[in-house]
């Protein structure tokens, strides 16, 4: 095996940082970090990314549009199935059991799918994901009871907590500095995509086909993309990140070489990057475990932790790192935004509206919209910035809901195809209706992407445990919003749930503006170095 091959954890460390390959490992990183990563600089390599990249963003953005489908397609679900589940009509309960078990199981395989993307490596997780979303689309499909259905959604939910996890980290670590933020949010675009595709399949089965089966349709569709993402994904190749981490720097220089196009200096300059880094990283995980040594002598508190979570709640920037992702991610679901995606037909028959999926599909399409924006604007207003303009929008929009749902009496899913609402009422669910789309497109443009960039804040060493740790706090306040959303507007009222949901937001924007730095256009080595700031990075 050639010096270049071998395992980086294996290289011998002088604690000065000499190499005795590469000379002085700070020399080789200032100057990749100052003139010679052009990889990563975008003023130096403003080239759009090439086709390779795209399709490669194309491949990956498939679990996106199967998070985003079998996310949407429970809205028109639970208002066709009738009585087809254990022969009874679905109460709120039942609704709430079948659609938090998604995001119940998706918080619980997010950490583990981030122990195995460190071992098996990014791409493996998400061919996991494709067998996960396509049983669970059979599973779904085949169910006769409410049981049957929860467990299906709950396999679904392990799907989409491996991809919702696997695919942001994969594209991070593949992207160019400079296209990161759009591409990243590509990933997005497939989610609202797949949504506004689940509504449309949901609202045509639902007028035109057989009542019966119409539902089984919806769901059993979720297995085709999985099928032909698995496909494709055999193709693709791992990240040059996780390659040079385990030492097998050949085939990561020959992923280089495949997203940027060619060979060169730039290729060169990127490989010698990330191998900087893991030495950098090992170097001082090395030391930072000698030093606890010395210092606990043997005694009880000598215990270590596996050596991942050890970084990432020992140093400091790794701890503030996890603080900001996991505030974005909970941030994101805690502000009420799937509750809509969940229920929106449930609403809009509440509300009178008399094709109530085909209404869900106008904040679907909203959605997308937005998302398609936020694709354009993500790396020139930079991510910090797109929240704070944006979120003051999804507040508004959600007081505005409030007032709006004030002059409503709610009708049941039962009798509202029969009785249309009187004409004040009809006018409030109309201002409900563009309300809730200005919260969407705020939320599209913002919330809806920013958390899934989150791997930028992380150091190598711990960026698949802290975006896992984060994603889960995604799931878990994903799982607290689709159990109690229905429930909230029984015990609170609309109004004062919208009032609720208007609260947190602005309590979340408080603190992006306290703790959120910029990270766009940084490479992601530049990006996680921010937090050594005592401001956070954020002056």
């Amino acid at each position: 095996m050639s010096s270049a091959e071998e395992p980086l954890i294996s290289r011998q460390f002088s604690p000065e940082g000499d190499h005795p390959d590469d000379g002085n490992a700070n020399d080789v990183s200032n100057g990749i970090h100052n003139d010679t990563n052009v990889f990563e600089d975008p003023a130096a390599h403003p080239a759009a990314p090439t086709l390779f990249v795209y399709l490669l963003t194309f491949s990956a953005g498939i679990s996106g549009l199967l998070f985003g489908y079998d996310t949407g397609v429970i809205s028109s679900t639970l208002v066709s199935i009738g009585t087809s589940l254990s022969s009874r009509p679905l109460t709120a309960l039942d609704k709430s059991v079948i659609t938090s078990a998604t995001s119940l199981a998706a918080l619980l395989v997010s950490p583990s799918a981030s122990v195995l993307a460190d071992s098996w490596g990014r791409r493996r997780v998400i061919l996991a994901a494709d067998v996960l979303f396509a049983l669970g689309a059979g599973l779904q499909a085949a169910s006769g009871s409410v049981a049957a259905m929860t467990f299906g959604r709950a396999v679904v939910g392990a799907a989409v907590g491996a991809a919702s996890f696997a695919i942001p980290l994969y594209l991070a670590e593949l992207a160019p500095a400079a296209a990161r933020g759009r591409l990243v949010t590509m990933n997005v675009i497939f989610i609202t995509l797949g949504q506004v595709v689940a509504y449309v399949v949901g609202w045509a089965l639902g007028e035109f086909g057989d009542e019966a089966t119409a539902w089984r349709w919806m769901v059993g569709l979720g297995a085709l993309p999985a099928v032909v993402q698995a496909g494709i994904m055999t193709l693709m190749p791992e990240t040059p990140r996780w390659l040079v981490m385990v030492g097998r720097v050949r085939e990561a220089r020959q992923a280089v070489e495949r997203v940027h196009g060619g060979k060169g200096a730039t290729v060169d300059a990127t490989v010698k990057g990330i191998e900087v880094e893991v030495r950098e990283e090992t170097e001082a995980k090395r030391l930072r475990r000698r030093a606890r040594r010395s210092t606990n002598d043997g005694g009880w508190r000598s215990w270590a932790w596996p050596d991942s979570v050890g970084e990432l709640v020992r140093v400091r920037r790794n701890r503030r790192a996890l603080a900001i992702a996991c505030l974005l991610q909970g941030l994101q679901q805690l502000c009420g935004f799937n509750s809509l995606m969940y229920f929106s037909a449930t609403i809009f028959t509440m509300l009178g509206f008399p094709i109530p999926t085909l209404t869900s599909l106008v904040v679907a399409v909203t959605n997308f919209a937005f998302t398609l924006a936020a694709l354009f604007l993500i790396d020139r207003i930079g991510r910090r910035r797109i929240l704070l303009w944006s979120i003051p929008f999804m507040v508004a929009g959600l007081l505005l809901a409030a007032y709006g749902f004030s002059f409503i009496k709610l009708a049941s899913a039962a009798d509202s195809a029969d009785d249309s609402p009187p004409s004040p009422a009809r006018g409030a669910a109309v201002t409900i209706l563009i309300s809730i789309m200005v919260y969407v497109a705020g939320y599209a443009l913002g919330l809806g992407n920013v958390p899934w960039m989150q791997s930028e804040l992380f150091a190598l060493n711990v960026r698949s445990l802290g975006s896992g740790i984060a994603t889960a706090t995604n799931w878990g306040a994903n799982f607290v919003i689709g159990l109690t959303f229905l429930l909230l507007m029984d015990a609170l009222t609309p109004s004062w749930t919208f009032v609720l949901y208007a609260i947190v937001c602005a309590v979340g924007l408080g603190l992006i503006w306290k703790f959120y730095p910029e990270t766009a256009g940084l490479s992601l080595e530049e990006a996680a170095s921010l937090l050594e700031d005592d401001s956070w990075g954020v002056r």
